[in-house]
Formats: C-alpha cells, structure tokens, sequence
C-alpha cells in the first residue's frame, strides 16, 4: 500500500509548461529562415500558405461535425494557425510583424493549454482523493478485524485459562479429606462427573 516516492527532474516537470512557447517559438524561427531563403514579398509563397491554412481550418471543421473528436478539431485548428502565422512571418520583412504575432500565438496557446492543465488537474486530484478515501478504508477495515481476532484469541485464552484453574481446583477439592461432592449439588452447582475411583 505504500507508494515510492518518485522525485522528478525540474526540467521534466517544467518541459509540458514550456511546450507552447517552444511550438510558437519553433515556427517563427522556420518561418524567417524561410523569409530569408526568398519568401518575403513571394505571392506564389504566400498563397501556398494561405490554401494550406485554410485547408487545415476546414479538416478541423469538417472534423467537427462529423466525428466531434476535440482533440482532432483542435489539432487541425493549431495547425491552420500555425500556418498561417509562419506564411505571414515568411511574407513580412523586418521582425516587428512576425514578434507581434508569435506573442499573440504564444498567448493564445497558454490559454487554451490552461484550461487543459486544469481539467487534468481536477482529473488528478479527484483521483488521489478516491484513492486516498479507498486506503482510509481498507485500513480502518483492517484495524476492526485485528481487533475484533485479537478480542477473540484473549477471550479463548481467558476461557482456557480458566477452565484450566478451575480443573485444578476441582482436582485439588476433591482430595482433601471431607470433601463431599453431594453438598456441592445441594447448594446448586452442577454435578460433578464421576470418575473411576
């Protein structure tokens, strides 16, 4: 029932936090290498662009409506985005353009990957509060029945010990001389067996 306890390296527990600023990141940088390998001013360049964002934008609406699979649907939207922001970054000269939209990209993102960070979060800690709730349980299960076998194993013990006491004492009565077995009944207690004498 115990748990190892697992410490996790900072940068493994901060690499999921960090995941959006590196998408948005990665696509500005591609995307001004690319700006520097002739796409700035291209039209043809632009216009590939522009089909594949809006290509991407209707799979994610056709995603929708016809599997209502979030995950999908947001994946197809992210990816629309993202090449939408990497053709303007590729078409526009000079950085100011392209920062603006990668902090606008880089927000975004952190917004919508908040809302999942909570939901797994509530997830987590309403799983632990279960698990948390089954092991008080059990444990308190586990001390009413030590107890109650342990009440049990005295109370036999006592019983032996006494019925043990008690043969001897009878044992004991019986030899000394004037005992008389038949003044025991007379009082109420229960006959005493005969034994071979």
């Amino acid at each position: 029932m115990n748990d190892p306890i697992v410490a996790r390296h900072w940068l493994a527990a901060a690499a999921p936090k960090a995941a959006p600023a590196i998408a948005t990141t990665t696509v500005l940088a591609l995307a001004r290498i690319w700006n520097a390998n002739g796409a700035e001013h291209s039209v043809g360049n632009a216009a590939l662009m522009t089909v594949l964002s809006a290509g991407a934008a209707a799979a994610g609406v056709a995603a929708g409506n016809s599997t209502g699979d979030s995950v999908l649907v947001g994946t197809a939207f992210a990816a629309s985005g993202a090449l939408a922001f990497a053709g303007v970054a590729g078409y526009a000269d000079g950085l100011p353009l392209p920062l603006l939209l990668w902090s606008l990209a880089t927000a975004g993102a952190y917004g919508l990957a908040a809302r999942y960070w909570r939901h797994d979060r509530r997830e987590t800690v309403a799983y632990e509060r279960q698990t948390s709730e089954r092991r008080e349980e059990y444990a308190h299960v586990e001390r009413v029945e030590t107890l109650r076998a342990t009440t049990q194993i005295e109370v036999a013990r006592t019983g032996a010990a006494y019925a043990e006491q008690l043969a001897q004492a009878l044992v004991t009565r019986a030899t000394l001389p004037g005992f008389d077995p038949k003044a025991l009944e007379a009082v109420g207690l229960p006959e005493l067996p005969q034994g071979d004498r």
